[in-house]
């Protein structure tokens, strides 16, 4: 219910309705009982003014006694147009408005937004297992070509390209939740039917692989909806000045998700077997849905009802889709979120082993590394939910500006891996890559779910669809073009010092180019608590 609903159940008094003198006074006696502490507690009706009428009693009732919901509007000529009082007026709702909000539909708080990360945890959980247990029981136990996990991780990305078809169904039928429970049930299905056809592969490779290629088009699928529709979720219902800290608290939520399961399932897998392969994978799949969906019970219902959209009026996907990309903005935004996550990721799968060609580190100092970068990504995503918090209203808790020095700081990072250790040590540079890593990335999180609700509230699923789409499509490809790229420079350089310096320094240029794109966005800033702007989804700029 509204709050204007909560002050008054009657309707607005008809356009030109004139109400007798007689009538007008007993509004005036009606009003004065409520003054009297007779009625609701709430601040009184104003008096009418000369021309406007007041509420009627209702027969039988005694005007002191009477309760907001007994009074109706009297109206008997049409000479002149006259307003109804303003707090029996019915202030429409943001849907009812063509869908434009400038605020979010409701401010969570703190407990509710956490167990909204909950879901990104359960989530991780799963992906985490497809990623990286199912890719190493492929190559060792299995003896498959490392060509094989890649191109079935490669249907997990490339499935993401749906994202604005799952963002645009969660816009119309008015709740995102069952989106994010059916999404969460393809994935674990998904991850539960990988393992399965990973240990049927042993015995019988052909079926075994087909189930796995299902399997993971199916966990893309699962990532896609629930994922793009918990995040326009959060993107109505989290306040402007906590949009860095959400971000942060939903990604560090995710790989927390990773940090648990990974250990925990390495733990249950030995000795290796396929029957215990499947029986690890059921058991985090049922436990990552049950935690979703009970994470999700009773969040969405604290919010204000959104009706499904009649299919009358319902625009056809492409159309939506279209008036999403015709916006400069979203558009924008979408070139930037792809250039910017291709240079995200090409450093992925390239940056240990060039550790251990040119600075002849182990394996075990290599994983330390990754540990080491691992760390400056989440230090870099806390400095930014914490400054965003700490600065509101001031050019601080700009994200526009984290999104800018988060890529600007990243390109010097590569600049300095490309000078293989000639400028700074390896070590602090692979910290300060992931600390600007990590900035970006959440204040490019932050911006994502204060963008999506510019403009119609029903076009913003498929908002974020077209950012996820970019997103995973880009983390897919720059993954695969980068360790590309190094094999093909090598076959022309006899130094792999010059292939992988050639390939972070086209990352770095990379980011350059993200951070032209970066300063060209709407700025997006937390207000201050005595500062808010008209429009506090694009915050002041």
């Amino acid at each position: 219910m509204t709050p204007s609903d909560s002050r008054a159940a009657s309707a607005p008094m008809p356009d030109g309705a004139r109400v007798p003198s007689r009538e007008r006074e007993r509004g005036r006696v009606a009003v004065s009982a409520l003054d009297e502490g007779h009625g609701p507690t709430h601040a009184p009706f104003p008096p009418p003014s000369v021309g406007e009428g007041g509420p009627a009693v209702r027969p039988g009732r005694e005007r002191g006694s009477a309760t907001v919901q007994e009074f109706t509007p009297v109206a008997t000529s049409q000479d002149t147009a006259l307003p109804s009082p303003p707090l029996l007026r019915r202030v429409p709702s943001p849907a009812e408005r063509g869908g434009r909000s400038g605020a979010p539909e409701s401010d969570l708080g703190w407990p509710q937004i956490l167990r909204l990360g909950l879901v990104q945890t359960a989530l991780g959980s799963v992906v985490v297992l497809m990623t990286a247990t199912l890719n190493r029981v492929m190559v060792v136990e299995l003896a498959l070509p490392a060509l094989v996990p890649g191109l079935l991780v490669a249907l997990h990305y490339a499935v993401q390209v749906l994202r604005p078809r799952w963002g645009y169904g969660s816009d119309r039928s008015g709740t995102r939740t069952p989106w994010i429970v059916v999404g969460m049930a393809a994935l674990c299905l998904g991850g539960f039917g990988a393992a399965c056809g990973t240990a049927l592969a042993a015995t019988d490779l052909v079926l075994g692989l087909a189930l796995a290629a299902v399997s993971f088009l199916c966990v893309g699928i699962g990532v896609g909806a629930a994922g793009t529709s918990l995040l326009v979720l959060l993107s109505g219902v989290v306040a402007p000045a906590r949009r860095g800290a959400a971000a942060t608290i939903v990604w560090v939520m995710m790989i927390l998700g990773f940090a648990l399961t990974a250990p925990l399932a390495g733990h249950f897998l030995d000795p290796f077997s396929g029957l215990r392969l499947v029986a690890v994978s059921g058991t985090v799949s049922a436990i990552a849905f049950a935690v979703a969906v009970l994470a999700l019970a009773g969040v969405e219902r604290r919010l204000p009802i959104r009706a499904p959209e009649p299919e009358t009026t319902k625009k056809p996907f492409f159309t939506v889709l279209a008036q999403v990309l015709a916006d400069p903005v979203a558009r924008t935004f979408t070139i930037f979120v792809f250039v910017s996550m291709l240079a995200y990721s090409a450093q992925e799968l390239i940056l240990e082993p060039y550790a251990g060609l040119v600075f002849a580190m182990s394996p075990g100092a290599t994983t330390k590394l990754a540990g080491l970068q691992h760390g400056g990504v989440l230090a870099g995503m806390l400095l930014v939910a914490g400054v965003t918090l700490a600065a509101r209203g001031t050019p601080l808790a700009s994200l526009r500006l984290w999104i800018a020095l988060g890529c600007a700081g990243s390109a010097a990072a590569l600049f300095a891996l490309a000078a293989g250790g000639d400028v700074l040590p390896l070590r602090p540079v692979v910290f300060a890559l992931g600390v600007a890593n990590g900035a970006y990335a959440v204040a490019a999180i932050g911006s994502m779910m204060a963008l999506a609700g510019r403009g119609d509230a029903r076009e913003r699923g498929t908002r974020m669809g077209v950012w996820g789409a970019a997103q995973g499509v880009a983390f897919g490809a720059g993954g695969f073009l980068g360790a590309a790229a190094v094999d093909l420079v090598r076959l022309v350089t006899a130094e792999p010092v010059q292939a992988y310096a050639a390939v972070f320094a086209a990352e770095g240029a990379l980011f350059l180019v993200a951070v032209v794109l970066a300063l060209r966005l709407e700025a997006v800033r937390a207000p201050g608590r005595g500062n808010i702007p008209l429009n506090p989804i694009l915050g002041a700029r």
